[in-house]
């Protein structure tokens, strides 16, 4: 039942300063529990629960939740940096001891001794009460902090981008790209429509959905799902899917945004007519897809026959892969998936798992890959640590400039 890896910290912890208090046995055998069961939240939410990305709790349980496990992570960071640090203090003064002695013939019993080892070591073993309250403010109020940016309606984010096969006529095109909204019982239709309020006072000339738009059932999600139908752009508004639709439903979801007004590219494409010219907007399905048995992604089956000559822009929620797209023929790329990763240290992983990429402008085969931060994350890790939500716009040029 337990996932093994949040057993680090907290038994850690535990020892390092649970235990060690001068609190009674039974204070200490419930902040035991305590710890238990926030550092097992994922635990808690999968087995439990059902649901490990989408747990059906009220916000402010998940918020809750989030900002207590970020914490617990955040402390144990600190509590065995500090060790560490302590330890490198011990040997330094443990080797200087013994220079000491190889040099005067000390004893290792003498009071000078004892008293360099005692200072060199002081506190190793147990946490003083005021370093304790020290700690606890460390890492509760950033934790506060980002889980209050997990939930924060995203930023707009304005950017260039250069495509060498663009035509002048399509020079200035406005772009905005939303991606991995998540519609949850945290991310609910209030903060939806937010999010495609602010889309629309941008008056793009297309809008793009790079997947991972919910997290749940229809049933449960519809409410908010409704808020996308307000979405409008005049060369319309169009979608991939991301892992999370697989996870909450494939097959309905599709039919419900299409019911939307999302035009849903699945490993296909549609052609834009743009003032006498064309532009080819492909997007293709998530590789999870293959799990369930439908069709993983496909970029040759998303452009067959399109025209040739005609720039494409690509529509994949993992960045992956764009170094093969690259030289397949796309000319500017737009995926999420990470969400910039949400925290530092998490951002070193998801970076490693996501082949470098992790937020903004990349260059993969001379092809401009931009990858989104996320408008929203999933419910069971509410968390965003100097990594702000986003909502990209784009004014597409066609000079061949140096990505900014």
């Amino acid at each position: 039942m337990f996932f093994l890896w949040p057993l680090i910290p907290f038994f850690y912890l535990l020892l390092r300063l649970v235990l060690p208090s001068r609190l009674g046995a039974g204070i200490k055998l419930c902040c035991a529990l305590l710890l238990l069961v926030i550092t097992q939240a994922f635990a808690i939410n999968r087995f439990l629960l059902k649901s490990l990305p989408s747990p059906e709790l009220p916000p402010w349980l998940l918020m809750l939740q989030g900002w207590l496990f970020a914490a617990s992570i955040l402390l144990f960071v600190l509590v065995l940096a500090r060790d560490v640090a302590l330890l490198l203090r011990y040997s330094w003064r443990f080797a200087i001891s013994r220079f000491t002695k190889s040099r005067t013939g000390e004893s290792l019993a003498s009071p000078a001794r004892r008293h360099l080892l005692r200072a060199g070591c002081g506190g190793l073993l147990l946490a003083k009460p005021a370093e304790r309250v020290a700690l606890a403010a460390a890492v509760l109020g950033p934790t506060a902090w980002g889980v209050s940016q997990a939930v924060a309606v995203p930023c707009l984010r304005e950017e260039e981008a250069h495509l060498r096969r663009l035509p002048k006529e399509m020079d200035g095109l406005r772009v905005a790209q939303i991606s991995d909204l998540h519609m949850s019982s945290l991310l609910r239709r209030d903060w939806v429509a937010c999010v495609v309020d602010k889309v629309n006072a941008q008056k793009p000339d297309l809008v793009v959905i790079t997947g991972d738009l919910v997290d749940g059932h229809p049933d449960r999600r519809m409410e908010s799902a409704l808020e996308l139908k307000q979405l409008a752009a005049p060369l319309g508004v169009f979608a991939c899917v991301g892992n999370h639709e697989y996870y909450s439903g494939y097959a309905p979801w599709i039919r419900v945004f299409t019911e939307l007004g999302l035009q849903m590219l699945l490993n296909s494409h549609a052609t834009l007519k743009i003032g006498g010219k064309e532009l080819v907007l492909a997007g293709v399905t998530d590789p999870v897809a293959q799990a369930f048995g439908l069709p993983g992604p496909d970029f040759e089956a998303a452009v067959a026959q399109a025209p040739a000559d005609a720039p494409c822009i690509l529509l994949e929620h993992r960045p992956g892969m764009a170094a093969l797209r690259a030289r397949h023929g796309a000319d500017l790329m737009l995926s999420g998936h990470t969400h910039g990763g949400q925290a530092p240290g998490l951002r070193e992983i998801v970076r490693s798992v996501n082949k470098g990429y992790l937020r903004g402008w990349y260059e993969a085969s001379g092809m401009p890959l931009y990858v989104s931060a996320g408008a929203g994350l999933w419910g069971g890790f509410p968390i965003r640590i100097a990594t702000p939500s986003e909502i990209a716009v784009f004014t597409l040029k066609s000079s061949p400039d140096t990505l900014q």
